[in-house]
């Protein structure tokens, strides 16, 4: 339940007034518990303050060692965020979960991971950075803050005993979420990976990454700033998330961003479906083990496009010119009461440009402009076995001039595959 988490959300005054946005995405006034801790005070208009967490100052640090050459102080007050709001002695809390101010979170998805654990016992939940790098340089023990972590009862007020102390001993640290887990290794807690917090330690597209996107809920998406929109045609950052939110995350949260793979075995296509997000159609069979694989449509966090560089398995765009994917993005989203049914539709991109194909194979962009996908909400999928909704290509057909195609994706029947066939 929401009553049971307390979330910790750090920021700075200087980007105050564009990351507050990304919080008012996700932000449920009424329901949810939280503070903002800033470095300094702002000036917050009671109608903007209403939609967003209550703001906190925090505590001076100037008395803790900082001495790493190319880092920032500011690391020791966010690393004593978890602690400073453990002291607030606020009543009923199983779990404190800490972000950035650019990290969005999906509410009830944290709560379907967070129930799964005993939040009695000492659990300390989270990621690791997408670069292979940044690993090895911070660790793959720590749980990356911007991507989110959460940290149970119990351990956050073992933390919030001895942290300071612990602090002391590890100037040389560069950031907050290494002090968090320094201090966890002392208290001999390691990390409980979930792949549904994301770092995003990454430039340019997210598009490989999230329509690909683990047999896992998503959680949190960070680093948004640093990437393009999630939707291209978007005006903003922030616009295309809510687009994410008013819609797909309204109407079946537990289903955003799941991929599911057919095929249209006429015309010879394989289709790609994140559901709420974008739909790929690509001429040729590619099997759902090289589907379900993220491609390399960003940069890792050095800009190198380095296929070493990542801590996960990723593979070219396309292998022949003829096999780039072509995209339709979600363009609307509703639910159907007389059948129960949510109805997605995406929009083919534009603005894509695909080179000459020389295969004799029918062309995406002239037979389909939009995608409909039927999907029955399932709020507990993620109570089950983890595996992937299978998806159906209904129809393609034509209505006039709009040419469209009809998939279903849901639940897989009994010997039911995603293979050509």
């Amino acid at each position: 339940m929401l009553r049971h988490i307390v979330f910790g959300i750090a920021a700075s005054k200087n980007f105050w007034e564009s990351r507050k946005e990304y919080i008012k995405i996700w932000w449920q006034p009424g329901q949810m518990r939280g503070f903002v801790w800033l470095d300094e005070p702002v000036n917050e208009p009671r109608s903007s303050a209403s939609s967003l967490p209550i703001i906190k100052i925090s505590a001076n640090t100037s008395n803790f060692p900082y001495t790493h050459k190319h880092g920032s102080r500011s690391a020791l007050r966010i690393s004593r965020i978890v602690a400073e709001t453990v002291r607030l002695n606020l009543a009923d809390v199983r779990w404190f979960v800490m972000g950035d101010d650019d990290t969005v979170f999906i509410p009830d998805n944290l709560i379907r991971v967070l129930n799964k654990f005993d939040h009695r016992q000492p659990y300390y939940i989270g990621s690791q950075s997408e670069s292979h790098l940044q690993n090895i340089i911070f660790s793959y023990a720590m749980a990356y803050g911007g991507g989110g972590f959460a940290i149970s009862r119990p351990l956050a007020i073992s933390l919030a005993q001895m942290q300071d102390r612990c602090i002391h001993r590890y100037p040389a640290l560069y950031g907050s979420d290494d002090r968090i887990q320094a201090c966890m290794a002392e208290l001999g807690v390691p990390l409980t990976r979930h792949p549904g917090f994301h770092q995003f330690d990454v430039y340019g597209d997210l598009l490989g990454l999230l329509a690909a996107h683990p047999i896992a809920p998503l959680v949190t998406l960070h680093h948004l700033d640093l990437v393009e929109a999630i939707f291209p045609n978007s005006r903003s950052r922030a616009e295309a998330m809510n687009r994410l939110f008013n819609g797909p995350v309204r109407l079946d949260s537990a289903g955003v961003m799941q991929q599911s793979i057919c095929y249209d075995v006429k015309r010879h296509w394989t289709v790609s479906v994140s559901w709420g997000f974008v739909v790929q159609v690509v001429r040729g069979v590619m099997s759902p083990r090289e589907m379900e694989m993220p491609a390399r449509t960003f940069l890792n966090w050095y800009r190198r496009a380095d296929y070493k560089a990542y801590a996960f398995n990723t593979r070219p765009v396309a292998r022949n010119p003829c096999q780039k994917p072509f995209l339709y993005y979600l363009s609307s989203s509703s639910f159907t009461n007389s059948s129960g049914m949510t109805v997605t539709r995406y929009s083919r991109y534009m603005e894509q440009r695909h080179p000459i194909c020389r295969w004799k194979l029918p062309d995406p962009a002239v037979l389909v402009n939009e995608v409909v996908v039927f999907k029955r909400p399932d709020p507990s999928i993620w109570d089950r076995a983890p595996r992937r909704n299978c998806c159906r290509v209904i129809s393609s057909s034509k209505a006039g001039n709009k040419k469209a195609m009809t998939l279903e994706v849901g639940v897989c029947r009994d010997g039911e595959i995603a293979g050509a066939r």
